[in-house]
């Protein structure tokens, strides 16, 4: 069976490191995650907010964009709280996009609410990691 035309955004090439945008409103959450990917041979975009990583994905307020020009991401990582729009929000917007739903999501938080985490794996979030992030939470994602 043909793999699906949407999942455009899987690696071309074997040795293509698998890129992550890493979204946090916190520099230093931030830059701890793009370290430990970096650790884990990953290539790392950061964004500091929803609205930028929606951006950096091509899925701005012009409806359905594609991702031309950009880097195919493998994996979207995001903080549950942020202002503006939070990474339940991001999460949503990531898997209504008919070009970006395939792309796993993991949300971190420092807060452990059940309800909260049902609710992001329930939307699709692949996993739901309590920060902070660790090298050993890295090798289960990569």
């Amino acid at each position: 069976m043909a793999a699906p035309s949407s999942s455009n955004w899987v690696m071309e090439t074997p040795h293509d490191l698998p890129h992550v945008l890493a979204v946090d409103d916190n520099l230093i959450d931030r830059k701890l995650v793009e370290k430990l990917l970096r650790n884990s041979s990953c290539k790392v975009t950061t964004a500091e907010n929803g609205p930028r990583a929606l951006e950096l994905l091509g899925l701005t307020s012009g409806g359905q964009n594609s991702t031309n020009g950009r880097s195919k991401v493998n994996l979207v990582i995001t903080d549950y709280c942020m202002p503006g729009m939070t990474g339940y929000e991001l999460l949503k917007k990531i898997k209504e996009s008919s070009v970006m739903k395939e792309v796993p999501v993991v949300i971190m938080s420092s807060e452990n609410i059940p309800t909260r985490i049902n609710k992001c794996l329930e939307e699709g979030a692949q996993m739901f990691i309590l920060k902070p992030l660790k090298q050993s939470d890295v090798k289960k994602l990569t």
